[in-house]
């Protein structure tokens, strides 16, 4: 004899499940919605300049809505870096890592940054370039992410410069530390002056120091 009463227990169980799965991928899709519209909002009027308050005004949002998604002031600023490394890693840094040949893994991590500045990913340009400016000056664990970053950054491009030393494409007395820095400071004034300027002109500069520095050999 069937037991209709356990059966309709178990479909209940079911749709509870289903319902809660539903919930929390709602709830997730809300809360990577309003992370995107923050790191939008943070290289406009910067990541102090985040708070719960003004974003909820930005997005048109209730502030308990947003409080029921971050703790703090803090906990937003710092997922919201989060989410802007995601967004450069997709956009910026897995482009290069794809590229087979060492030497265009550089140019093609810098075409990529430069690319992203002028699409306007973020309305204030490098999301980064915003951030590490504005946080030199302060300290605190959203500081600490950033400058985490920043070297987590240079180590990696200085180790895209010696793969391309080992593979003959750069020479071999080519200081990496000093490469990558010359490589981000051209990056770097590029979108200063696109950003300041919105004229795409400083973007092409910033692309053209940027390949000419890797245009050398080894002889």
């Amino acid at each position: 004899m069937l037991n209709y009463t356990n059966g309709r227990a178990i479909l209940s169980s079911e749709m509870a499940t289903t319902h809660e799965r539903r919930r929390r991928a709602d709830g997730e899709r809300s809360r990577q919605k309003i992370l995107r519209a923050a790191a939008n909002l943070a290289t406009v009027d910067g990541l102090e300049g985040l708070s719960i308050g003004s974003l909820a005004d930005h997005i048109g949002m209730s502030k308990s809505g947003l409080y029921a998604h971050f703790r703090s002031k803090e906990q937003l600023q710092l997922e919201t870096v989060e989410t802007a490394l995601q967004i450069l890693n997709t956009l910026v840094v897995e482009p290069a890592e794809a590229a087979a040949d060492p030497l265009e893994r550089l140019r093609t991590l810098y075409d990529s940054f430069l690319d992203h500045i002028e699409a306007r990913v973020f309305p204030g340009g490098c999301f980064f370039v915003s951030a590490e400016s504005e946080l030199g000056v302060r300290e605190g664990p959203v500081k600490d992410r950033v400058a985490e970053l920043q070297r987590a950054w240079a180590a990696r491009v200085e180790e895209f410069v010696r793969e391309a030393q080992a593979a003959g494409e750069l020479p071999a007395d080519e200081d990496p530390a000093q490469l990558a820095f010359e490589l981000d400071a051209y990056g770097m004034m590029g979108n200063v002056g696109f950003v300041l300027h919105d004229d795409p002109a400083y973007l092409e500069h910033a692309r053209a120091a940027i390949h000419r520095r890797l245009r050398r050999r080894r002889k």
